[in-house]
């Protein structure tokens, strides 16, 4: 029944995260957000690319890798969340600052797009409480 609970504090969270979003974007970036029927792979051409990853389908607080890599340019990040709890794909900076996120969801696949400079940056979910439980990980783009 806890456990119940805790889902449903959880779910009403992300609701409230969703009405409360922000729209705060790095200079360095135009990022946008869109819905995708399915994950893409593979590299693209404009020295950008598209990158997939997802959430771990059983309800763990993890993606399915804590490490990805990008080139620099337009790139295009495919999320895919089959889990029964919402959650996002955020890009931050080195210093904290987002730079493209996909909105909090559960139940298919959401793609976001941004321009992303050679660097070091962090992705994670910003659900409260998913990121310190170790929904995050690290973004290279050369």
């Amino acid at each position: 029944m806890k456990k119940v609970l805790a889902l449903f504090a959880l779910a009403l969270a992300g609701i409230a995260l969703v009405a409360c979003g922000s729209s705060s974007n790095d200079n360095s970036t135009n990022a946008t957000s869109t819905s995708s029927g399915a994950a893409a792979g593979g590299g693209g051409g404009g020295g950008g690319q598209t990158v997939s990853i997802s959430a771990d389908p059983n309800g763990a607080l993890k993606f399915d890798t804590t490490s990805l890599s990008a080139k620099a340019g337009s790139d295009t990040f495919d999320f895919t969340n089959d889990a029964p709890i919402a959650h996002d794909f955020t890009i931050e900076t080195s210093s904290g600052q987002k730079v493209a996120a996909t909105p909090i969801f559960s139940g298919g696949t959401k793609s976001v797009t941004a321009t992303l400079k050679p660097g070091t940056y962090t992705f994670l979910c910003t659900v409260p409480g998913h990121a310190d439980a170790g929904m995050k990980g690290t973004l290279t783009v050369k």
